[in-house]
């Protein structure tokens, strides 16, 4: 294990097994940092060596799209090209990060919404459009983001309707399950994306089934309840059987000239949000959060990691898959969806006063795990 320094305490993280001998450096903290590339490499071989990350929970309420939102403005910042994917109905991330002017022209017919770009397969006219994504406001490096739109969810009943014959290998079929997927590589190419962060919604449906498909890893924010430790059983069994599934597709396709997902996401890890701090005991949780809390773990390695093949298993030493902790930040987030900015961003311009300001800028410290973390992965 290594240990990473959080406040005035140094607390055990999962430290990163990097494949393929690629070296890693270690801080004063002993903290596993990047390989030595700068952000000025970084920025050239742009587009190089894309991943693409879901965040998915089959649970509401944990807070996945204020994690995302902020994990992509700081890894942004630190020089990466990232690209926001908003493939919730709900549209929680395009409000977070678009004006209502910016919202409303990608609604427009020429628009830019993900269900415009898909909307010629939804209706059977025609294949993907190519829309070029639409820049972030207030990041502090290259963001941008496939704004979200709620008629998305017209494209659940299509993908339904032709799973059985795209697992025969129908060309059309295949053509409306890889819609997202051909249509997010698209975009990741107009603006050279070292990163891809897509924000599903919270169910085990079409939708999901065919964009985390699409995804080279995925990471699940959970709630420190009973609620989410019974919804990694319910998320443990549809991975297994969409990973069959789509091997059927793969191996059923012998078309040219088609990209389709291969299928099989690798799950690095869950974030544990929205619990409320306890400085003093061992699990940083109130007593009532950490009953549940410390339960998670055990669930998560039955459920999950146990039964997903092994090369859909990232590997970290001593089988610890806590990538962070990430606690409620209460009246914080008001602000930050106001000002349309990460919660560390904000200032007094924003409306924060006294105590506010303070924990405002320390938000950031919350975040860091997780986005040392995805930098490693980017090396893989």
């Amino acid at each position: 294990m290594l240990a990473r320094l959080v406040g005035a305490d140094l607390v055990p993280q999962p430290a990163l097994r990097l494949p393929h001998g690629i070296p890693c450096k270690l801080d004063i903290y002993g903290v596993s940092t990047k390989p030595a590339v700068s952000i000025a490499t970084i920025s050239r071989r742009s587009g190089a060596n894309m991943k693409t990350i879901s965040i998915f929970n089959n649970k509401g309420g944990v807070g996945k799209t204020t994690y995302m939102y902020h994990i992509a403005h700081m890894l942004s910042r630190r020089g990466h090209r990232v690209l926001m994917v908003d493939c919730d109905s709900q549209s929680n991330l395009t409000s977070y990060a678009l004006s209502d002017t910016e919202i409303r022209a990608s609604w427009r017919e020429d628009g830019n919404s993900i269900y415009r770009a898909v909307e010629p397969v939804i209706r059977g006219v025609g294949d993907i459009r190519r829309r070029q994504p639409s820049p972030v406001a207030n990041a502090q490096g290259p963001l941008f983001l496939i704004p979200g739109d709620l008629r998305l969810s017209e494209f659940e009943d299509l993908l339904g309707d032709t799973w059985n014959s795209a697992r025969g290998g129908s060309e059309a079929s295949l053509r409306a399950q890889s819609a997202i997927h051909r249509y997010i590589h698209y975009a990741a190419d107009r603006v050279k994306a070292d990163l891809v962060l897509i924000d599903l919604g919270p169910n085990l449906a079409a939708l999901n089934r065919a964009v985390l498909a699409s995804s080279d890893f995925f990471v699940t924010p959970v709630a420190p309840d009973l609620f989410s430790i019974q919804g990694t059983e319910n998320l443990g069994n549809k991975l297994v059987m969409w990973r069959a599934q789509w091997d059927q597709c793969n191996s059923n396709w012998s078309g040219d000239g088609l990209s389709i997902p291969k299928g099989h996401p690798v799950f690095l890890g869950y974030v544990v949000q929205m619990h409320n701090i306890r400085t003093n005991s061992e699990e940083k949780m109130t007593v009532g959060w950490s009953i549940y809390g410390s339960e998670l773990e055990t669930a998560i390695k039955a459920n999950i990691v146990d039964r997903l093949s092994p090369d859909q298993i990232a590997e970290w030493e001593e089988g610890n898959y806590k990538l962070g902790m990430i606690p409620n930040l209460h009246s914080l987030v008001p602000y930050s969806l106001d000002a349309k900015k990460p919660i560390f961003d904000c200032k007094s311009k924003d409306g924060l006063r006294g105590a506010h300001l303070s924990r405002a800028k320390a938000s950031a410290e919350h975040f860091t795990e997780v986005v040392e973390t995805i930098e490693n992965v980017l090396t893989w």
